[in-house]
């Protein structure tokens, strides 16, 4: 599957206009001037890397995000503020993850599920994509608020409050997702060996859209989200420096590291390969300067390769905001003890506060991580 052409589950295009055939893109590739290149070589790439790290991701984000769903559903009548952002979080990766068999099966044999699955699947992929952006934001606010602030922005006792300010997040996402909903389509292309992939059609000043369509993801699903995470968890961590260095404010400087690292190692690779592109291809559209085949080839290879490890986030999510939480593991333990699995060592001597985040500085009331 071409690289650029799978983006467009994410921000509707990241094809430049001169990437589509003349029949359906409503540009003749005599008149734009653009370089034809033969995209056999990041085809086969695709083909087997697409599937496997897809099926990986699969695999292991399943039954991470199934192991807290399923704690969260059963200590689903003390769930404080972040408990039920990580529910919505879990929920929205898990739903992305199940979107990623179809662009692996597309990457081997091309979009073979017609367009209206094409419409549904990519809309839902961007729902999903941009849900759990939001709820990592969310979280990093509510921890914010209550750690450096003591301010609680929801009440314990009205849970309903959350779940409608979720709900209002989910119904965004799905504004987001419109443009997928309407202009997405299975189509061949004739450079990609008469492929039928499933991409955006764009009746009419395809460059606009496609500029517009980039630039709403590089604020929306990144730089608002990393200034906010940035921001909070900096103050959080300057709170917590403050106090004295017990070994659960350790812990929560550590869990608070690895959230941001995560995120950033996860995104910002890809978002600067698709800064590049963009570049790249508004050169190719507006001047004669050419990128040589080689380069195109490269470039679609490492959004391929970027883009991935960007997905993989959402394997990564489970185990950053609850496994590393000692009373999460408690909880999972306690399931899984009728079936004999013990804990062993310290980890089991676990206080019945205790929580991911520093007690002594969370004013929330005790999470079930």
């Amino acid at each position: 599957m071409n690289v650029d052409k799978k983006m467009t589950f994410i921000m509707e295009d990241f094809n430049f206009t001169g990437d589509y055939n003349d029949s359906y893109s409503g540009i003749n590739e005599d008149d734009c001037c653009g370089l034809v290149c033969d995209q056999e070589s990041s085809m086969h790439f695709d083909s087997i890397f697409i599937p496997v790290l897809y099926s990986l991701a699969l695999v292991v984000g399943l039954v991470g995000n199934g192991l807290v769903l399923v704690v969260l559903w059963k200590k689903r009548r003390g769930l404080n503020v972040t408990d039920i952002f990580i529910l919505h979080l879990c929920l929205a990766d898990t739903l992305l993850l199940l979107t990623l068999p179809f662009w692996a099966v597309e990457a081997v044999k091309g979009w073979i599920f017609g367009t209206a699955l094409c419409k549904l699947t990519g809309a839902l992929f961007k729902i999903n994509f941009y849900c759990g952006i939001f709820m990592l934001s969310c979280i990093s606010l509510d921890r914010y608020l209550s750690i450096v602030h003591a301010v609680q922005m929801y009440s314990r006792k009205k849970p309903m409050v959350i779940h409608c300010c979720c709900l209002m997040v989910w119904v965004f996402c799905l504004l987001l997702s419109i443009p997928d909903l309407k202009f997405l389509v299975a189509i061949e292309d004739s450079r990609r060996q008469d492929k039928t992939e499933c991409v955006p059609f764009y009746p009419s000043d395809p460059e606009s859209w496609h500029l517009a369509t980039r630039l709403l993801y590089h604020i929306l699903g990144f730089i608002i989200p990393a200034i906010m995470m940035l921001f909070c968890y900096s103050c959080i961590l300057l709170r917590l420096r403050r106090g004295s260095q017990g070994m659960q404010k350790k812990r929560a400087i550590r869990v608070i590291v690895a959230l941001v690292l995560a995120f950033f190692i996860s995104w910002t690779p890809y978002n600067i390969t698709l800064i590049v592109d963009t570049i790249q291809s508004n050169q190719t559209i507006y001047s004669t300067n050419q990128t040589s085949c080689d380069g195109n080839t490269a470039l679609d290879v490492a959004l391929t390769a970027t883009s991935t490890l960007g997905y993989l986030h959402c394997c990564v999510n489970p185990v950053l905001y609850a496994f590393v939480g000692v009373k999460f593991r408690k909880h999972l333990l306690d399931m899984l003890r009728p079936l004999g699995f013990t804990l062993k060592g310290p980890a089991g001597l676990v206080s019945r506060k205790s929580s991911a985040w520093s007690e002594s500085v969370d004013t929330s009331h005790t999470s079930a991580f």
